[in-house]
């Protein structure tokens, strides 16, 4: 299972990346192992000597019986102390966001895979479109006809 976030390769250049496991319940972990995430809002807070995502909704796993259950809670990123330093550095040094891209199962783990971004400008957004649909263009062309 992997469930990538393609808003964030959108919205932002991502600079690097870096592998973090999360805190999870029994039911989460069972929920995200099917894929059911939705990380399009969701970033990551640097608190002290700690990282949290926050606004990364997990949906609630169907079997489990628990009507508290909030989807949307803030959870702590299992990352080094020097990580955690490295990362809160870079973000005071330039105008840098972290921002999940994607989330993976390796062996019985749950990873999330995190990125040092910079935002993009809407000019940027708006090339990234024009290149996208210009590669289509020549891939159509390219494309050997069937007839």
């Amino acid at each position: 299972m992997k469930v990538v976030n393609k808003k964030a390769h959108f919205d932002y250049e991502i600079l690097e990346v870096i592998e973090a496991g999360i805190v999870l319940t029994g039911a989460e972990a069972k929920s995200a192992r099917l894929g059911q995430v939705d990380m399009d809002h969701a970033f990551v807070k640097m608190t002290g000597d700690e990282a949290n995502i926050v606004n990364l909704h997990i949906y609630p796993y169907k079997f489990a019986a628990d009507p508290d259950y909030e989807p949307m809670r803030s959870r702590k990123l299992l990352l080094n102390a020097k990580e955690v330093l490295a990362i809160a550095n870079k973000i005071k040094q330039g105008r840098l966001t972290v921002v999940p891209t994607a989330m993976y199962t390796r062996g019985p783990l749950v990873k999330l895979e995190i990125g040092l971004a910079r935002g993009k400008k809407i000019y940027e957004k708006r090339e990234a479109i024009k290149k996208r649909d210009l590669d289509r263009d020549i891939e159509r062309e390219l494309r050997p006809k069937d007839r």
